[in-house]
């Protein structure tokens, strides 16, 4: 495959005005999960997830699927860059008018294989029928993971807003996912899949909105996102997450889980994998709820297994020598997945 370039252009301006997103973007996450879906070079853990989706797909969410395709366009209304509730934006994608859907298919249908049914998207009664089948394949793909979806966005924005105290924006840029966006200042070149074109977007004073993505695997631009363009990252590039049904707990040395119980052990074995990680990424990583997270991580500290530091208003945990020598003499550790 080749790698198309995509240079960003920054100035002083659109410097200061970067951001990494408040919140998790549930219509742009569920259009990465439906390319998931009907990709078969995902990753393999991934497997057992879509056996239990295809099951249950109704004839709603087949039709979304049609304008969620593994590869290619897909309307931009339908994943937009916005947090809030699955409902509600779905409901404002109900909402978008037939004059703002024409404008967007004029461009597009002349240079871009789309689904036969593009056409029809300016007809309300077809577009809700979209929205339903939306809101179905969102029910089937994400419901049943998205809390621990949530907490795994929060832990790697609490990392990128780490990076912007400690070194500025542009490390933030430089370290976001350095395996495909290199900062070469002032410009941010980010490889995606594609021609070898290379792209320039000038940002004019704009900023970038930053967006950690729990489902994306390679880095997605939306230059013509409001108020800003945006660039969707893979969240955790350097701790690799665990994706839905893999978000329970695994890893973790029997002897000690018999000791401590399963879901401590998971704790005390994030944290050692995880030194100076906080309480939501602990949550985030655990595959826990972070109040759950501080619960088990408060008890590990009075055992002496765990020590606990501030940074601001964010408690950072890591091992004592103590809960790494309980953890090294475990002789049956398994390899990490």
């Amino acid at each position: 495959m080749v790698s198309m370039v995509f240079r960003i252009h920054f100035t002083t301006e659109d410097l200061a005005r970067t951001k990494v997103a408040d919140a998790p973007m549930p219509l742009l996450e569920l259009k990465q999960a439906a390319r998931a879906l009907q990709r078969t070079d995902q990753p393999a853990r991934l497997s057992g997830w879509r056996r239990h989706a295809r099951a249950r797909l109704s004839a709603e969410a087949r039709l979304a699927l049609d304008f969620l395709p593994p590869v290619g366009w897909s309307p931009t209304f339908i994943g937009p860059p916005r947090a809030g509730g699955p409902a509600e934006l779905i409901e404002q994608v109900r909402a978008t008018s037939p004059g703002q859907i024409r404008k967007a298919l004029t461009t597009i249908l002349p240079t871009t294989e789309a689904p036969l049914g593009t056409r029809h998207l300016a007809d309300p009664d077809f577009l809700g029928r979209l929205c339903d089948g939306l809101s179905a394949l969102y029910d089937v793909l994400l419901a049943p993971y998205w809390p621990a979806m949530a907490d795994a966005f929060t832990a790697d924005r609490s990392v990128r807003v780490r990076q912007v105290l400690h070194g500025g924006v542009e490390h933030l840029l430089s370290q976001a996912n350095p395996e495909d966006m290199r900062w070469n200042p002032p410009v941010l070149e980010i490889a995606t899949r594609g021609d070898s074109t290379t792209y320039d977007l000038h940002l004019e004073g704009r900023g970038l909105l930053l967006v950690p993505s729990v489902m994306l695997t390679r880095p997605l631009i939306q230059h013509d996102a409001e108020p800003q363009p945006a660039v969707t990252y893979p969240a955790g590039h350097d701790q690799p997450l665990r994706r839905l049904t893999a978000f329970a707990p695994t890893g973790t040395p029997h002897t000690v889980a018999a000791l401590l119980g399963h879901t401590r052990a998971a704790v005390l074995t994030t944290i050692a994998e995880h030194p100076g990680c906080s309480t939501k990424e602990v949550a985030a990583f655990a595959g826990l709820a972070p109040s759950s997270a501080s619960e088990h991580a408060t008890i590990l500290r009075e055992a002496g297994l765990v020590t606990t530091t501030r940074h601001r208003n964010t408690a950072l945990h890591s091992l004592t020598q103590l809960g790494r020598r309980l953890l090294n003499h475990t002789p049956d550790r398994p390899e990490a997945p």
